[in-house]
């Protein structure tokens, strides 16, 4: 049976940075965003609250913004590598986060079957956010479902990489998971835990004990 690796993006993929963060730095307005991002980790808001924040600082946004923020990002390093691994297996691997779509969606170019965000307007921005559109720890669950009976697999063969609170509920939904340079919201949780800037490091630890 094939299997579904299922990766987040903020702090997981990224080595300790967000995407709102890399956007924000392009318009200097990383700081704001810092504690945006301190304020949601701790529960203070939620994501609506959090998108709705972020894109005020973001009105002078183009896609040449996106794209710097996007090449200059701190990645961890094997992720290309990892996904040629995963497809070589007859396996799938998919990004869902709560960052904006329009940077989550570049990762297919890397290997990424699908890649899910939240949805944020067209840049540069003429319309406000709708708070409907932005995704939570449950709606991951909700995409990973849909990819499941897309690429005809169940949450039993599924695979969950990621760091913090919004990966809880997924976290819970499936057999394996992997921590990846986790805070305190996923202990105790992950079936793997890894700290480090290698996802091929992290992904090994599932692809030993298969």
């Amino acid at each position: 049976m094939a299997r579904l690796h299922l990766f987040d993006l903020d702090g997981t993929l990224l080595h300790g940075s967000t995407a709102p963060v890399e956007i924000s730095r392009q318009l200097g307005r990383e700081a704001e965003t810092v504690a945006l991002d301190q304020a949601i980790s701790e529960g203070r808001i939620g994501p609506p609250e959090y998108a709705i924040q972020v894109h005020a600082l973001w009105t002078e946004l183009t896609e040449a913004h996106v794209t710097a923020a996007f090449e200059g990002a701190p990645w961890l390093s094997g992720i290309e590598d990892v996904w040629a691994e995963i497809r070589g297996n007859g396996d799938y691997c998919a990004v869902v986060s709560l960052s904006p779509s329009f940077f989550v969606e570049r990762l297919t170019a890397w290997g990424a079957h699908a890649a899910y965000g939240s949805r944020f307007p067209a840049v540069p921005f003429t319309e406000p956010v709708d708070p409907a559109g932005i995704l939570s720890s449950a709606a991951k669950v909700q995409i990973a479902d849909r990819l499941c009976e897309e690429f005809g697999v169940g949450r039993a063969d599924c695979v969950a990489y990621g760091d913090s609170s919004s990966d809880r509920d997924l976290f819970g939904a499936v057999p394996v998971s992997v921590a990846v340079n986790a805070d305190r919201h996923l202990a105790g949780l992950a079936t793997h835990s890894y700290v480090g800037r290698d996802l091929w490091d992290a992904y090994e630890l599932v692809r030993r004990a298969r």
